[in-house]
C-alpha cells in the first residue's frame, strides 16, 4: 500500500466527519463514543434519504380485492377524515423515524374487522371516533418499505402494509380532537386541502396517498379540493 492510499482520507462522508481531527477533540473532550455517534448519524441519514427518496411509481402500490396471503405484508386500515369544507385531517408523528404528517392509520389486530380498527384508531390517535363512513376503498393498497428500514419496522416482521382505507366524515367539534391519548402518536394536527397533503407526507408513502385521494376526491369539497387524476410526475 502506498503513502498516499494510507493517508486518503475515507469516501464515506459519515466517516470523513469522524476523521476530522476537530470532531474527534471535541468527541474526546466530550466523552463522545465513536460508534454510538456513528450509528445516530447513519440512522439521521437514513430518515433523511426518506423524505428526499423518489416517490413509489404506480407500480409499487398495489391494489387487490384480498390481503396478500403470504402475510408479508402488515395488515392495516387507513382513515381519510374530511371535515364539512371537504379539508382532510393530518397530523405530525411524534417518533422521528418517520418525519412528516399522516392521517390516521392503524394495523389491524387478530379477529378485528377493518372498520372496528380504523374506529379504535381514531379513539387512540386523535381522542374522538365521532365520524360518519362514506367510503370504503375497493380494495386492499399494499406498498413496501424502504430498504434502510426493512428488517427494523414493526420488529422486522413486515416488509410494507397493505391497508384498506375509510373516508369518514368529522361530525364532531375541533375541541374535541385530543391527541393527549393513553398512547400519544402525534404533536400536532390541522385540516388540509386534499391536494396538499400527499406533500406533507413522508417520501415512500407519497404515491400511496395519491392513490387514496383520488379514489376519495369526489369527496372533497372547493376548500379542499383532491390533487389532480395524474398526480405529480416527481
Amino acid at each position: 500500500m502506498t503513502d498516499d492510499a494510507r493517508t486518503s482520507p475515507p469516501s464515506d462522508p459519515i466517516e470523513r466527519l469522524l476523521a476530522d481531527p476537530l470532531v474527534r477533540l471535541v468527541m474526546m473532550a466530550d466523552r463522545v463514543d465513536p460508534h454510538n455517534l456513528r450509528d445516530q448519524l447513519r440512522e439521521t441519514a437514513g430518515r433523511r434519504l426518506a423524505l428526499r427518496q423518489v416517490v413509489l411509481g404506480t407500480a409499487e402500490v398495489a391494489v387487490s380485492l384480498a390481503p396478500d396471503p403470504a402475510g408479508s405484508y402488515r395488515p392495516a386500515v387507513g382513515i381519510a377524515l374530511f371535515n364539512d369544507r371537504g379539508e382532510v385531517f393530518v397530523a405530525r408523528r411524534l417518533d422521528r423515524t418517520q418525519d412528516g404528517w399522516q392521517m390516521p392509520q392503524g394495523g389491524i389486530e387478530p379477529g378485528e374487522a377493518p372498520l372496528d380498527a380504523a374506529l379504535r384508531e381514531l379513539r387512540e390517535e386523535i381522542g374522538t371516533d365521532k365520524a360518519d363512513v362514506i367510503a370504503e376503498s375497493r380494495g386492499w393498497m399494499r406498498y413496501e418499505l424502504p430498504a434502510h428500514l426493512i428488517g427494523r419496522a414493526w420488529g422486522g416482521r413486515w416488509r410494507g402494509q397493505q391497508q384498506k382505507w375509510f373516508a369518514m366524515r368529522f361530525r364532531g367539534r375541533d375541541a374535541e380532537i385530543d391527541l393527549a391519548t393513553a398512547h400519544p402518536e402525534f404533536s400536532d394536527w390541522r385540516w388540509a386541502p386534499g391536494s396538499s397533503v400527499p406533500n406533507l407526507i413522508v417520501g415512500f408513502k407519497h404515491q400511496l396517498y395519491l392513490a387514496v385521494l383520488r379514489e376519495f376526491g369526489h369527496l372533497a369539497g372547493s376548500d379542499g379540493a383532491a390533487p389532480d387524476a395524474a398526480g405529480p410526475t416527481c
